[in-house]
């Protein structure tokens, strides 16, 4: 379990199915389900294991606090009235036909959104992460810069994502807005947990989920006692970051992401 207290991670155990990951994660408190966010074959075990976890509350990164009070077990079990009252058409995240099966998993349960809405993001970068979480940037460990060493990483990082076409200035403030959704997370988390008691299940990227920089990092600051497990979803075996437990699946058939910058 990962935790303040935790050892060393060790290698992910790799599994073979679903069902399996549900079996070792219906330990936890918290569990980190980590996705690619247009494969199809992620979100189907995703929801397969919601099934077999039947968590109290769900936390969603796609997803802001406003929209998921508008969400209720009847409606999720209708994937276009749930992809309407989301408005999801006009979201940005991949067709809603890959996300109906997860949302309908997770009916039962309470819903959380994490997304922190563009106007609000805008804000909170400008005046800094620390001074738009307040008083409890502190909890998060957002009053603290990260080490250097890791600064210049998630920096080349960022650039490399970005198919090395982003001006340099801009990495910084792409490190901040990772660092700001992965603390919004933890403070959906962190309140699912006070209101249901949990257990909680997360459905987010796999970059979030990670554990070595994700929303855990944040989480196991504000509650050291929770015991958090992360799952990523691997493609071809390739994937960045630690966890606990992996689940390989082919990869989905996608363009060149580069091509939006003019390259590839």
């Amino acid at each position: 379990m990962f935790g303040a207290n935790s050892a060393a991670l060790a290698e992910p155990a790799v599994l073979p199915s679903a069902k399996a990951a549900a079996e070792v994660l219906q330990e936890a408190d918290v569990a980190i389900l980590g996705e690619v966010h247009d494969n199809a074959a992620h979100h189907q075990r995703q929801a397969e294991i919601l099934r077999h976890l039947a968590p109290r509350a769900v936390v969603w990164e796609m997803i802001t606090e406003a929209q998921a009070e508008t969400l209720s077990e009847p409606m999720m079990s209708d994937a276009e009235a749930t992809a309407d009252a989301l408005d999801w058409e006009a979201s940005g995240w991949p067709e809603f036909a890959l996300y109906a099966p997860v949302f309908a998993a997770a009916a039962p349960a309470r819903q959380y959104g994490a997304l922190v809405p563009r106007s609000e993001a805008r804000q909170a970068l400008d005046q800094g992460i620390a001074a738009y979480f307040g008083a409890r940037a502190a909890d998060f460990g957002l009053d603290q810069p990260l080490p250097e060493a890791e600064q210049t990483e998630r920096e080349a990082d960022q650039m490399a994502n970005h198919c090395n076409a982003m001006p340099a200035e801009m990495l910084p403030v792409l490190v901040d807005f990772q660092r700001l959704r992965d603390a919004a997370l933890a403070a959906a988390v962190d309140q699912a947990l006070e209101e249901t008691g949990g257990p909680v299940a997360v459905i987010t990227g796999n970059g979030h989920a990670r554990l070595d920089r994700g929303l855990a990092v944040y989480l196991s600051k504000a509650r050291p006692e929770v015991r958090i497990q992360s799952l990523g979803q691997s493609e071809g075996g390739a994937i960045s970051g630690d966890f606990e437990l992996l689940l390989d699946s082919a990869a989905a058939e996608r363009p060149d992401p580069c091509l939006a910058f003019g390259k590839g």
